[in-house]
């Protein structure tokens, strides 16, 4: 039953309600929800906004499901392996309509699923202040079936916690924390190159192998008993590491070739060459083509990096050769032409011109320079920094080596920087359990200098990136490794990589 009030009364009731804290709410309600999540549930804010942002850049995509069944900036999955989305409707109690569509209601659902892992991983309320502790906790969220895929994910959300990032309006700043791997310390690193075997890929070697389920793919013997005459480009509507989990995944029913990530275009191979990818959705076309997927969503353009432009146009350009294929845009074709096809990848954002002028061969940057710890007036340091050869992922003939102390003493890379502009720094380091977890590398910026943490115990003998800098012109100081860190593994330098693509 309802009541009419009288006018002038609802009037004050109207104009009271004007001044409330609801009609007066943030106009960018993002960072409130990863805020009061974060709060209700105890889990660190930063991480939990790393969470999303790894998952998805932050974009909920109007509440459509990614490719594994994820809803929401939080990729709440719903499939036939994994209930996350189901999970933190009992966690929570909200319904499952708003925990797909409504941004605070799928980060009060990412939190509360977060937190359960973290409870289950038996951390008490001192542990849950440690971000580094969740490690464990932030593994299980990404639903991988292999625990060298969960490594992967949980490097790939601390990643983002040392070198910091922004988005729809949520900031978080790159901080120096030791992730407590736990059980994962002695798993397959898919970020490092095996000292042995580079990254033990059959067909192209500069790729991580991890196999897809064998329900995915059809074995066969190509070319002997298919031509092959098509690369065809995905977008996996998903993360790099959900991707590599989907394929892995039995009721998946789905597999590409190779796997490609936005952030540094590191490539990882799910199916032989020689093999069926089951990626095109048309028989035919399957058996005469590769599958590249890569990370990101067809909608937002924030993941069509550079760097995964060159490597996936290195990737191709290498099949090509191998296989005779014609480097033409009849040949290399996004899954949205293949007849009958009822994806749109990899959509508008996805630049085919400036892929098929790297495909063709020009793919050199507009600028690089490399600076070794050995090079010649590019590298000072303190007689603290030790040499060594020891690692065989190091770059050049040695590295340098300090212990942790309460003070800087940097190690500086110098070089001469054409002008003024904005340019992509990467770094490079052997990786070892008894190296740093969190070293701090200085970047001296037009704006000052700025501070990004690298884990050194992993991801090593490879290009690690740093981030996307504005840096002055002349010869000066660009890169430096402090001494600064937390823990007690030693310190790396070994050799810088500056980039104006």
């Amino acid at each position: 039953m309802t009541f009419a009030l009288p006018r002038l009364v609802a009037a004050v009731f109207v104009a009271l309600a004007m001044f409330t804290p609801a009609a007066h709410a943030s106009a960018d309600p993002v960072p409130d929800a990863f805020a009061e999540a974060a709060a209700a549930h105890d889990v660190p804010r930063d991480l939990l906004a790393a969470v999303a942002y790894a998952e998805t850049h932050l974009d909920g995509h109007g509440g459509k499901p990614s490719a594994s069944g994820g809803y929401g900036v939080m990729h709440l999955v719903s499939n036939p392996t994994a209930h996350t989305l189901e999970r933190a409707a009992e966690l929570t109690g909200e319904p499952v309509a708003a925990l797909r569509a409504d941004t605070a209601a799928n980060v009060r659902g990412g939190a509360a699923v977060l937190r359960s892992y973290a409870d289950q991983a038996g951390l008490d309320a001192a542990a849950r202040k440690d971000a580094g502790r969740w490690y464990t906790a932030v593994a299980r969220y990404g639903n991988a079936k292999a625990p060298e895929v969960a490594r992967l994910y949980a490097d790939t959300v601390y990643e983002l916690l040392g070198t910091g990032f922004s988005a729809k309006g949520v900031t978080v700043a790159a901080q120096e924390i030791i992730a407590d791997r736990g059980p994962y310390a002695d798993v397959r690193d898919l970020n490092a190159r095996d000292d042995r075997n580079g990254f033990a890929a059959a067909d192209y070697p500069p790729a991580a192998w991890v196999p897809a389920d064998s329900g995915n793919y059809t074995a066969a013997n190509r070319e002997s008993s298919h031509a092959i005459d098509r690369v065809i480009i995905h977008v996996t509507q998903g993360s790099y590491a959900g991707a590599i989990s989907w394929f892995q995944n039995p009721s998946a029913n789905v597999s590409a070739h190779y796997v490609i990530r936005s952030s540094d275009g590191k490539v990882t191979q799910m199916v032989r060459d020689k093999d069926i990818a089951w990626h095109a959705g048309n028989w035919d076309h399957n058996t005469r083509s590769i599958g590249i997927e890569h990370e990101g969503f067809v909608n937002d353009a924030s993941w069509f990096t550079d760097a995964m432009y060159r490597s996936s146009a290195a990737l191709t350009r290498h099949l090509c050769d191998k296989y005779g294929i014609p480097k033409t845009r009849a040949n290399i074709i996004g899954h949205n032409q293949v007849p009958g096809a009822t994806h749109t990848d990899p959509g508008p954002h996805w630049n085919w011109t400036t892929y098929m002028r790297y495909v063709t061969g020009g793919d050199t940057p507009e600028w690089r320079t490399t600076v070794d710890n050995a090079t010649a007036g590019g590298f000072t340091a303190s007689a603290e920094w030790k040499t060594s050869a020891y690692s065989g992922q190091k770059h050049g003939a040695d590295y340098r080596f300090a212990d942790p102390v309460a003070a800087s003493d940097p190690a500086w890379f110098r070089a001469t920087i054409p002008s003024a502009g904005t340019y992509q720094v990467e770094v490079w380091y052997p990786a070892d359990p008894g190296y740093n977890g969190s070293a701090p590398y200085i970047v001296a910026t037009t704006s000052g200098n700025k501070t990004v943490y690298v884990d050194q115990r992993a991801g090593g003998g490879t290009w690690h990136p740093l981030g996307v800098f504005p840096l002055a012109a002349g010869t000066h100081d660009v890169v430096a490794v402090s001494r600064w860190a937390s823990g007690t593994g030693l310190v790396i330098a070994d050799a810088i990589r500056i980039t104006r693509p």
